[in-house]
């Protein structure tokens, strides 16, 4: 019998597995509570806060794809970042992040610091020189993106976790912009990979949800009491439609890549881009790491248009398929304005030691035709003059 690899195995999880009525696709399992046998006497499952089957069929396809211990579904992927700050940064503990990070995780830190809960610096881990001094002082974690959001910078888990286990850090890499299929952090040496499964996993912008996998089963067992503890599990639908969305997520990224590729060479040399950013480039400053730690460039597009603000607005303006919206990993293309969008919280100085400027677009680009997508690329560029 030929052994089944890790996507394929999966990609089918919890198929033909009803064995009371032989369902292909297992059922939701909507109650909230099960029966005991007898007082102490519990079912594998009791309250589903603390489990529920449906979830176990994501969790366990999530842990199996990022070749984790474990893996929990939450209500968000800002839940996920909840959990491992609770579950693992003590009070008065120090994480160390990237300066460049989604304004939601730049603001919950910066919120969470100003409390004194724990004291958070920003800094540049695509830099090693910059991680290692971050990292010559004790720190409880270390948060990576990679790539970073919405630059794309390239950060090398592998040199970054080590550091970070000479200091005695965690290392949790947020895995939302390439998925396990293109990026496996936790073979890299990462204690835990994290995703806003509302982007590519579940891939229809019809479901919000986060997740980690954790590389140890301890570190697993204690995400799973934390997750149940401050009730941010994510609920049995939600848990089936983010499955549904993983069972076609390596034919989308397949599709996904071949768009981003085709508008990629719509804006590279362009007159109205100033400066592009995409990991598949040859002249981008991560190049040969992106190529060595990605089995793919993603799908993810962000350019600096000439002209500032103004030339932002001519471009947007008119703009066919890509939709001005925040999120990104659906199935349709979308367009996204930082400055006062996604990185809206962050202060006009964390902007600008990002990189981030009001001539900065986003792009998540979708499964629609790519001559179509192109089409409307350029057409908007010429707008730009």
């Amino acid at each position: 019998m030929a052994e089944l690899g890790r996507w394929t195995q999966a990609a089918r999880g919890g198929l033909d597995t009803d064995t009371g009525r032989g369902a292909v696709v297992p059922p939701i399992y909507l109650s909230t509570n099960y029966t005991f046998l007898a007082p102490g006497e519990p079912r594998a499952h009791d309250y589903s806060r603390s489990g529920n089957p449906t979830r176990d069929v994501l969790n366990d396809a999530l842990a199996h794809l990022e070749g984790g211990a474990g893996g929990v579904s939450v209500t968000s992927g800002m839940a996920a970042v909840t959990l491992l700050v609770e579950a693992f940064v003590p009070v008065g503990g120090r994480i160390v992040a990237p300066h460049d990070a989604y304004g939601g995780t730049w603001r919950l830190f910066t919120m969470l610091a100003a409390t004194g809960r724990l004291t958070v610096d920003f800094v540049n881990l695509a830099k090693l020189d910059e991680a290692a001094d971050a990292l010559s002082q004790p720190a409880d974690m270390v948060w990576i993106e990679t790539p970073s959001n919405p630059l794309l910078r390239i950060t090398d888990i592998a040199a970054v976790s080590a550091l970070a286990r000479k200091t005695g850090a965690r290392v949790v890499v947020d895995n939302t912009f390439c998925s396990p299929l293109l990026q496996q952090p936790l073979a890299l040496g990462a204690d835990f990979a994290v995703h806003s499964t509302t982007k590519y996993i579940a891939g229809h912008s019809d479901v919000i949800g986060g997740a980690v996998v954790s590389a140890s089963a301890e570190d697993h067992e204690k995400c799973v009491l934390w997750a149940n503890s401050l009730g941010l599990t994510g609920s049995a639908f939600d848990a089936y439609l983010t499955m549904r969305g993983l069972r076609s997520l390596d034919a989308r990224l397949r599709v996904h890549a071949e768009n981003a590729e085709a508008v990629v060479d719509a804006f590279d040399g362009h007159p109205s881009v100033a400066r592009l950013h995409y990991p598949g480039l040859p002249d981008h400053p991560d190049f040969q790491l992106a190529r060595r730690q990605m089995s793919g460039s993603g799908s993810v597009i962000t350019a600096e248009l000439a002209g500032g603000r103004a030339a932002v607005d001519r471009f947007l303006d008119g703009l066919q398929i890509f939709h001005l919206a925040e999120s990104l990993g659906g199935t349709e293309s979308l367009v996204c304005h930082p400055a006062t969008m996604t990185h809206a919280s962050m202060t006009p100085e964390a902007l600008a030691e990002a990189g981030i400027t009001d001539a900065t677009l986003r792009f998540s680009v979708g499964i629609e035709a790519r001559d179509d997508l192109v089409a409307v690329v350029s057409e908007a560029l010429e707008r730009v003059g």
